[in-house]
């Protein structure tokens, strides 16, 4: 057992070395929106912001208000109250009185074979006529350049699809040290830094800022292609990546907030509905996936009390390098810098997500979610 531990270790600290340098250095690569410099004399397609809304009379006037501010001459704004049940239908409503650029579109029923954001997606891009399309969400804030410096950055990149990952704010210590962690999480998954390198086949897709050209939206399949899968803006990013179109990534601190969810019950269910969904619904992925975030996640925190010698000396230098990791990413997103300590405690959280999503899903042979039931047999389906 004294030499598994030890090689447990020594194989937990190489990786952590070796996806910290990894991470450091992508994520210095991914420039901030904020830092892009946009200009009045370069041309501005017409960009159709397209906004699906299912009960979100909590952020919905905040966030559309931030939209109609954009500095960007040419907009249209589409927004899809999704048979919501709460006030958002009201306040959509006044602000469509109030200022006639907004758009709104209602949806009474949900056609089959489609998860509900996914139709209101679809169902935006196809009565929108600008030359590019901005999927986002009804609680996303930008502020007034957002759009202008994006637009900036994809003409000066040639780009067919940019996504900008959102500056969240989440109350609570909890759920900020989650926030922190998550974001390594992800880059362990997605390597978002390799997304513009052709040659790798990596890609990324974010759902409060999609930017994606309307001739490749269309020409990747739509939405249709993706009817099914609540990961949809990540595998927009992979249909547009896989057809050989250019994409990219900015981080939009300071520039784009959300919050992401407001209680660690919200957040909790939120992400049960995806976290089966990035593996395929593979039982086996989400084993293995568990086993080896525990060891490698957690177990240097609890080895510090249950070893000793060099194995334990190898655990305080792993330990000392994920909570270097983490305070150096927390400035890419505007979190604490100390949100790190939490790093095996989110461990364990992302890992209870990641059992209760396959263990409900499976259960309850699919998901549910604002109010509708998805069967697993049609979601599984849904391969891309």
């Amino acid at each position: 057992m004294d030499a598994f531990l030890f090689y447990l270790a020594v194989a937990t600290l190489l990786f952590w070395v070796a996806f910290g340098i990894e991470l450091v250095i992508g994520s210095r690569s991914i420039r901030f929106l904020k830092d892009v410099p946009f200009s009045k004399r370069l041309p501005t397609p017409k960009t159709s912001i397209i906004i699906p809304a299912c009960n979100e009379e909590k952020h919905i006037q905040e966030a559309l208000q931030s939209l109609l501010n954009q500095d960007y001459e040419n907009l249209e704004f589409i927004i899809i109250n999704d048979r919501s049940t709460d006030q958002t239908g009201a306040i959509l409503t006044r602000m469509e009185k109030a200022d006639p650029r907004l758009r709104v579109l209602r949806i009474k029923e949900l056609p089959l074979g489609w998860l509900g954001k996914n139709h209101a997606l679809y169902y935006g891009a196809q009565n929108a006529t600008g030359e590019w399309l901005l999927f986002t969400d009804a609680d996303v804030v930008m502020q007034p350049s957002t759009v202008s410096r994006a637009a900036s950055y994809m003409l000066e990149n040639q780009l067919d699809h940019l996504t900008i990952a959102s500056e969240v704010r989440m109350p609570g210590v909890i759920l900020g040290m989650f926030t922190a962690a998550f974001g390594i999480f992800f880059s362990l998954y997605a390597r978002p830094w390799r997304a513009k390198n052709p040659r790798s086949n990596k890609f990324v897709g974010i759902g409060g800022f999609n930017m994606v050209r309307a001739e490749v939206y269309r020409a990747v399949g739509t939405h249709q292609a993706i009817a099914m899968r609540p990961d949809d803006d990540m595998k927009l990013g992979k249909l547009i990546k896989k057809n050989g179109h250019k994409q990219d990534l900015l981080f939009g601190k300071q520039m784009i907030h959300v919050e992401w969810y407001s209680s660690l019950r919200g957040l909790i269910d939120g992400l049960m509905k995806n976290a089966f969904a990035a593996v395929n619904y593979n039982i086996p992925a989400i084993i293995v996936g568990s086993i080896v975030q525990f060891l490698f996640n957690v177990w240097p925190f609890l080895g510090m009390f249950f070893t000793g010698g060099i194995t334990q000396i190898i655990n305080l230098m792993t330990i000392l390098t994920i909570l270097l990791v983490s305070w150096d990413g927390t400035r890419f997103h505007n979190l604490r810098r100390w949100y790190g300590i939490g790093f095996p405690i989110c461990t364990l959280l992302f890992i209870y997500i990641m059992w209760k999503s396959m263990l409900m899903t499976i259960f309850n042979n699919g998901i549910n979610w604002r109010g509708t039931h998805y069967p697993l047999a049609e979601l599984k389906a849904n391969k891309v």
